[in-house]
């Protein structure tokens, strides 16, 4: 069976290197203050230089990367206290989607927070940090999603692509998943509650706690 053709020039060009530059940077693929030279980017992907120079301008906008005067596009490398200050705002944008999902998710939905909350208790217990990191943000993404706030979810998304590299370490520094799971657990009950203030309580505190931890 043929592959299908993949346009090398042109807006479909574009998103293709889009997407698979933004996929590497917050898989960890390509780390921070990593170069990203056009010619090597075009051969890999298969695309011209001008669709990858739109692609990091696009990926730019994002905060993911960053143009170095003469010296071309880098991996945006983002700072402790840039990551505080992006978590300040998320505390903001995610207690009022926890809030929200307080009063609109459907009891099929509240279930399932249950059940991640069941694996992420197993997760912690078996010592499993990383399907631990997995859950927590499969957590996070559902109580966007249960909001139906469709604008804090998208301003969401650009905040936390920022900090993939943060929150990788987060995950892997010894006792900070024990730490967390009772925060994530308060989260899940006071949503199941239906009480939207102690629900954006829960998520502030949660993110003051991840405050704390970065500055450790």
């Amino acid at each position: 069976m043929l592959k299908e053709a993949r346009p090398s020039t042109g807006e479909q060009a574009k998103q293709h290197a889009l997407a698979q530059l933004r996929q590497a940077i917050l898989h960890g693929e390509m780390a921070p203050a990593q170069r990203l030279v056009e010619n090597e980017l075009a051969e890999q992907f298969g695309v011209t230089r001008a669709s990858i120079r739109a692609a990091l301008i696009d990926l730019e906008s994002q905060g993911l990367v960053e143009r170095i005067r003469n010296r071309g596009s880098r991996v945006r490398v983002v700072t402790v206290e840039e990551a505080v200050a992006i978590t300040e705002c998320r505390m903001v944008l995610e207690g009022l989607c926890a809030a929200k999902a307080a009063t609109l998710a459907s009891d099929e939905q509240l279930a399932e927070l249950t059940v991640l909350g069941t694996a992420m208790t197993k997760a912690v217990a078996d010592g499993e940090p990383v399907t631990y990191s997995e859950l927590n943000q499969e957590l996070h993404a559902k109580v966007r999603e249960y909001s139906g706030q469709a604008t804090a979810v998208d301003l969401l998304e650009r905040l936390n692509a920022q900090l993939v590299r943060h929150r990788f370490q987060l995950a892997l520094r010894p006792g900070r998943p024990q730490h967390s799971l009772n925060e994530h657990l308060a989260m899940i009950e006071t949503i199941r509650s239906r009480d939207p203030q102690a629900a954006e309580a829960a998520v502030r505190a949660h993110l003051i706690s991840v405050i704390e931890a970065l500055r450790d």
